[in-house]
């Protein structure tokens, strides 16, 4: 399972690290791709093909899934592990999450979710445990 909050910097060629921890579970070769709240979301090979599967699903018809469509798989893209643990995110990915230097990777159970450290910072501090409690029997927990 990916969980877990790890603070790494992107090097100048747009590289990041994979977390040690969390290179088996997400595999050497992963897709990246935007991710919502300003984030870009990685899955593993099978969880992509999971969500792929339930894209597939979504009615050609109805303009909304086609947005939903169109927002994930335009930018996603196959990343693998360097032998340093590296992976590069393409320029266009790390403009869409305004990734500079610092960089969160969270572990969100079935993906992981890389965040500008700054931007991660502000949304973190907006969660707030006691809404979440409120809202926990709605979402059937």
């Amino acid at each position: 399972m990916l969980i877990g909050e790890y603070e790494h910097s992107l090097d100048v060629k747009g590289r990041l690290i994979m977390p040690a921890k969390l290179r088996t579970d997400i595999g050497e070769t992963f897709i990246v791709t935007k991710g919502l709240d300003g984030c870009l979301f990685a899955f593993s090979q099978n969880e992509w093909l999971n969500f792929e599967s339930k894209l597939k699903a979504l009615p050609l018809s109805d303009k909304n899934a086609r947005n939903f469509v169109r927002f994930f798989l335009s930018g996603a893209t196959e990343c693998e592990i360097d032998k340093q643990g590296r992976f590069l995110i393409p320029t266009n990915l790390r403009q869409s999450a305004n990734l500079n230097k610092d960089v969160i990777i969270i572990g969100v159970g079935t993906r992981l979710e890389i965040w500008d450290k700054e931007k991660w910072s502000k949304c973190d501090e907006e969660i707030s445990a006691d809404e979440i409690a409120e809202n926990m029997t709605m979402l059937g927990i």
